[in-house]
């Protein structure tokens, strides 16, 4: 199966089950796209009227070699894999910690209500936060490595737990011989100096939320009165960023149907000073005004067309900036395993209320269908985890015949849940926005190399 596009000039054609990327020439670029249904005969006499015959012979001899190599036209082989794999006994390698199920903004695309969940607001205490680092590490098996992530809500109006559950896991790394990496996901407006010291010492990554332009982020990330927070976050985020020497961290945004301009969210982020950027798109009903809507995607995919090549020229000039959803690894990127299967949720993956309820991810969090369990008793609900874990891109129809199946591993189960009632499905314009995104980041991997 291979995949062709033309974007920023280059003629790209990528061979989707071996991950290899060719840009290529008119010439090639035409015949690739005849070969598989076509005799070589077929093909010269289809194109020898815009191609000298001797070019026909080199561009189909180099078709032929690539074929031959394994890069072009080659087999999936591995459906077999991940059902094999599937069948392995299950190991949980990282929590989101629910650290605060409260707010002091009001965004109004907020999918947790202000923090409530559809349920009470209520802060994690360092009991409960201690009984899922302990089921962490229980669950955890041979895996050294482990991801807690403090996510609300908004973690800092719990800071004090959120250190003491630092030092306790710090305290169990050298008794159980593990490695805990920690995330914090803040909204800014309580950060100070002393957050940031921790967190620089701590915290292996850092999200910061802001939506971009002033007038943006005030309309849709707005105090509980109505006040905007751009200007209380923006000079801490600066001063974070730098602190942090411009790396792991993210400032990160979501646009909405108001902005459907989102690329001058994310170069209005990059001139503040900003070098890690995710501005991602909201995922809301129809009904929400602010959703977006099939007719958007036109102009969306113009605004990823034109954010690309402004970061090509931006890196030329010596002012990159990396975008999120355009960074891709050709040569090594995710395991197999996890191009075939996505984050984990329900699996690999919880999410931890703060009474210590597990759910397969923050966003099934509140919906009482999908309750596994709980910190102290453990997963309960073995059949929705063995559903989480059948959850793949063969399982799913409609990636079957996707080029982009194994740079998303299928999408967000979450997503599918909310817009067809099950989690073996894909949310449309989701897809179609994420199929731009890495046809934009494979072209600026092409870029870059053609560079001189």
């Amino acid at each position: 199966m291979i995949h062709q596009y033309k974007n920023n000039g280059y003629n790209i054609v990528l061979d989707v089950n071996s991950g290899a990327v060719h840009v290529v020439d008119d010439l090639t670029y035409e015949m690739i796209s005849l070969y598989e249904d076509h005799s070589r005969e077929e093909m010269f006499s289809l194109l020898s009227s815009s191609y000298p015959e001797q070019e026909l012979i080199e561009a189909y001899d180099e078709i032929q070699d690539l074929v031959r190599e394994g890069q072009l036209f080659t087999e999936d082989e591995y459906e077999s894999y991940i059902m094999d794999f599937k069948k392995r006994p299950t190991v949980v390698k990282a929590l989101c910690l629910h650290i605060a199920h409260d707010c002091n903004l009001a965004c109004r695309y907020c999918f947790a209500e202000e923090g409530e969940y559809h349920g009470r607001r209520e802060l994690m205490s360092f009991e409960v936060g201690r009984q899922a680092l302990d089921f962490l590490i229980a669950n955890s098996g041979n895996r050294r490595n482990l991801e807690v992530d403090f996510f609300g809500g908004e973690p800092l109006m719990n800071w004090q737990v959120v250190k003491d559950l630092v030092a306790y896991g710090r305290e169990q790394e050298k008794i159980h011989d593990k490695n805990f990496r920690f995330t914090l996901t803040t909204n800014g407006i309580l950060l100070n100096d002393e957050i940031m010291e921790f967190a620089n010492r701590e915290m292996a990554n850092v999200v910061l939320s802001i939506d971009g332009r002033k007038e943006v982020n005030d309309h849709m990330r707005p105090f509980r009165g109505g006040q905007g927070s751009y200007d209380r976050i923006v000079p801490k985020f600066r001063k974070f960023a730098e602190s942090r020497h411009q790396d792991k961290y993210y400032v990160r945004g979501t646009f909405t149907h108001y902005n459907l301009d989102f690329s001058e969210d994310v170069l209005h982020l990059a001139d503040l000073g900003f070098k890690q950027i995710s501005v991602e798109p909201v995922v809301a009903e129809d009904s929400e005004a602010y959703a977006l809507r099939k007719e958007d995607l036109p102009k969306l995919f113009s605004e990823y067309d034109k954010l690309a090549a402004e970061m090509v020229r931006r890196r030329k000039e010596g002012r990159d900036f990396n975008f999120f959803h355009f960074m891709i690894d050709l040569e090594g990127g995710p395991c197999v395993t996890k191009r075939l299967s996505g984050c984990g949720s329900g699996t690999e993956y919880l999410a931890v209320t703060p009474w210590g309820d597990l759910y397969p991810c923050h966003q099934f969090v509140g919906n009482e269908e999908f309750l596994m369990g709980n910190v102290r008793d453990g997963v309960i609900r073995t059949d929705l985890r063995d559903e989480f874990k059948s959850c793949n891109v063969y399982a799913k129809e409609k990636c079957r015949s996707c080029f982009a199946r194994f740079y998303c591993s299928g999408g967000c189960a979450a997503n599918s849940w909310h817009f067809h009632g099950h989690i073996n499905d894909t949310y449309e314009i989701g897809c179609e926005l994420q199929k731009k995104r890495i046809e934009c980041a494979i072209m600026l991997k092409a870029a870059e190399a053609m560079e001189p």
